[in-house]
């Protein structure tokens, strides 16, 4: 489903700053992966570089059979809209929309109609009495789980979450993770998960560690 070959970034500089070297990885439908490693080891870049939100120096990243190097930025945008979800540690909710209309906001951009989709999302988050709040009335926690149902309301095949976890209490965040972790598996969609927690990381099939050497078993 992903493949990530020989990718390179590097960042302007006096010399210029190498983040990524001639990194690979591969990704299976209904794989979910956490990567792990210190803050700027490139773990946000690379999320970045997978869904199109910026280019490599060099390599391929191949998702759902399209090369993401040789479309242009309107056909990237179509292509994340449409099969990729995102989890970001700072929540992004739109503050004067309810939390029904964040959540069902991927939906309304590819043109779906939301059906029971998000009453079934806010059910399984227990908020379901939640549904008209605006997000400056819910607790962090209540913020980061309404984040991770956007994320999947459409049933993307990838969902890439950026340290989902790093703002929450304990409990808050083994709600989130366990959220993200059953809908990816039902939905047989990917996930690729950055973190600095081993307890984060520890919810994925497998553990990635992000280093100058590029990725290793962790």
């Amino acid at each position: 489903m992903l493949h990530v070959e020989n990718v390179s970034k590097s960042f302007p500089g006096s010399p210029p700053r190498q983040v990524l070297r001639e990194l690979r990885l591969q990704l299976e439908a209904g794989e979910y992966v956490a990567i792990m490693g210190e803050s700027g080891s490139g773990k946000s870049t690379l999320l970045n570089l997978i869904a199109g939100l910026d280019l490599p120096d060099a390599g391929r990243i191949e998702f759902d059979g399209c090369n993401l190097v040789e479309l242009d930025d309107a056909a990237r945008t179509r292509l994340r809209r449409a099969k990729m979800g995102f989890v970001f540690q700072a929540f992004h909710l739109l503050p004067h929309l309810s939390v029904e209309k964040n959540i069902a906001l991927p939906l309304a951009l590819n043109g779906i109609e939301a059906g029971d989709r998000v009453r079934e999302l806010l059910a399984a988050l227990g908020m379901s009495e939640r549904l008209h709040a605006a997000p400056r009335e819910l607790s962090g926690g209540e913020m980061q789980r309404v984040a991770v149902a956007r994320a999947l309301v459409h049933r993307p095949r990838l969902v890439l979450a950026d340290e989902p976890t790093g703002n929450l209490d304990a409990d808050s965040a083994a709600a989130a993770l366990e959220l993200l972790r059953s809908q990816l598996k039902r939905d047989g969609a990917g996930g690729i998960l950055a973190t600095h927690s081993g307890v984060a990381a520890a919810t994925a099939d497998r553990v990635l560690r992000l280093t100058r050497a590029g990725l290793t078993p962790g």
